[in-house]
């Protein structure tokens, strides 16, 4: 499977801590998976995506980037690197399985012809 993975991380939580406004602490965050290899009945390629929320370690602000300056880049390396790699593998290990599950699935259901 040639599957690409990309995150959405454009919804945050922030506050003021001390005097900096804005600071983001929660990342509320999707990350999508597609199959680019197999595609279903119709021709679209198989997809399979996981949410959830990653809070940010605020506690060292000496490299604070204000708020109108932080891009998806930024905050997706934040979340990557509060999550851990191992984290972020299992979680694309876990959309590649569905996705696999998706392509051949264990069970079908199907209609007795009356």
């Amino acid at each position: 499977m040639a599957i690409t993975y990309t995150w959405n991380v454009s919804t945050v939580d922030t506050k003021t801590i001390d005097s900096n406004d804005d600071v983001i602490f929660n990342v509320h965050w999707r990350l999508n998976a597609e199959d680019d290899a197999n595609q279903d009945s119709e021709g679209n390629n198989w997809t399979s995506s996981v949410y959830g929320t990653q809070s940010l370690d605020t506690s060292d602000l000496s490299s604070f980037i204000n708020f109108d300056s932080v891009d998806s880049s930024t905050v997706e390396g934040w979340v990557e690197a509060a999550m851990g790699e191992e984290a972020v593998q299992n979680l694309k290990d876990g959309l590649d399985a569905q996705i696999a599950a998706l392509i051949t699935p264990a069970s079908v259901t199907k209609q007795l012809v009356a």
